[in-house]
């Protein structure tokens, strides 16, 4: 076994991207440990549970005593609120949160529901004479950058710019240390600003317009906290971009992904598709969107498991090695989409907790129902199929599915 302070390289080492899991494993009984590089590594439920919810563990990579190379670079470029701690951090969202759910805007991702079923119907439609597909360009990448781009307003002719800037942008996020990290961050960084210029301009041009949609809200209705300055809102649209299409790819894949592993779960779930809701949370367990957040920083000396996280030290919780935690879940290597105890780690938790999650919740149930009902006879044609490079937000960068046809 290797030593323990080269588990970070190790896992963001692509290698391992297929199958992390032993290494989370490895992670998990070596408890807090810290990296050669002077990061300490949590992979462990409670404590990282304890750590999301500690005021003492900073969000803004700003309070490292080590000069940050992405923190400096971002100087030019807003950073959203989950790169802030509160108050500021908290007004931020409350901004946002406004006019996309409670309690101002309750039903706004309820009343998706028609519009999300019948642009998911209309990917599957558009599959049929096909015995060969790429679930990810063809359904799973397509549907939530349709969705998030009518919340925020986006013209259709305008969402195919998204798909370059989101790949730079989230390659930019990958944290191995290797030789083309600076350039990812700086290629990264353009793409953010150049995103969210576009963005800001768009949300401008509704100002005294007032449409149906998030941009426009944030332009026309600012509420009490006052609104966004322009760089607040250009940042703020770029993460709800991000945040609402790049999580649901990966969620809607790695399900397809793991059913086609689990054909008897894939079977009960066709013939009980009520169980889709309890499935998903599984999902979100087993095989979550979003496996580590690196940008934790010590606020002060705090001792978890008996280890002392030094002041002003980076602290990178592996949310996905704590949703494995034997010591918190039953079987927890094991599938099971009618598992009842599963207060996972997959949408964070804490003031940081993703509040885009319930739009992700509804996509990925609709668009599971719809393909485990509608597909007939997939078969994987690639196991493991190629990953994304990023160890952060993990999934498939593409799953060739071989079909026998499309069910009506």
């Amino acid at each position: 076994m290797a030593a323990a302070d080269t588990l970070f390289r190790r896992i963001t080492d692509y290698a391992n991207r297929a199958d992390p899991y032993p290494l989370y494993a490895e992670l998990r009984e070596a408890g807090v440990v810290r990296q050669d590089d002077g990061s300490y590594l949590v992979g462990t439920y409670h404590e990282i549970a304890g750590l999301l919810h500690d005021p003492r563990i900073s969000s803004d990579r700003r309070n490292r005593t080590v000069p940050d190379l992405l923190a400096s670079r971002e100087a030019d470029v807003q950073v959203s609120f989950i790169g802030r701690d509160d108050p500021e951090h908290e007004r931020l969202r409350n901004i946002a949160m406004r006019p996309f759910g409670p309690p101002h805007s309750p039903g706004r991702v309820d009343a998706m529901h028609d519009e999300i079923t019948d642009i998911t119907t209309r990917l599957i439609d558009a599959l049929r004479g096909r015995d060969r597909i790429d679930l990810v360009e063809d359904f799973a990448y397509p549907l939530p950058v349709t969705v998030i781009c009518r919340m925020l307003g986006v013209p259709r002719e305008d969402e195919p710019k998204f798909h370059a800037w989101t790949e730079t942008v989230i390659a930019g996020f990958d944290p191995s240390p290797d030789s083309n990290a600076e350039e990812r961050q700086r290629a990264g960084l353009a793409a953010r600003k150049a995103m969210g210029e576009y963005l800001g301009a768009l949300a401008e041009s509704r100002r005294g317009k007032p449409s149906d949609d998030l941009l426009s809200a944030f332009v026309n209705d600012p509420g009490p906290e006052g609104g966004f300055t322009r760089p607040e809102l250009m940042a703020t649209a770029v993460l709800l971009l991000l945040a609402g299409h790049e999580t649901t790819v990966n969620l809607i894949t790695n399900g397809v992904l793991t059913l086609l592993r689990h054909p008897e779960a894939l079977e009960l779930l066709r013939g009980e598709p009520e169980l889709m809701p309890s499935a998903v949370e599984e999902l979100l367990r087993y095989e979550p969107p979003v496996h580590l957040l690196p940008q934790r920083t010590a606020l002060t000396d705090v001792e978890v498991a008996g280890v002392t996280i030094p002041k002003g030290v980076p602290v990178i919780l592996v949310l996905a090695s704590g949703s494995r935690d034997p010591r918190r879940f039953h079987e927890p290597d094991r599938f099971d989409p009618t598992r009842k105890d599963n207060q996972h780690l997959g949408f964070g938790s804490g003031v940081h907790s993703c509040f885009g999650a319930p739009l992700a919740r509804i996509e990925t149930q609709i668009a599971l129902t719809e393909l485990v009902r509608r597909l007939d006879g997939p078969r994987l044609l690639q196991d493991p199929p190629p990953f994304r490079r990023s160890p952060v937000l993990r999934g498939p960068r593409h799953l060739p599915l071989e079909l026998a046809g499309l069910k009506d």
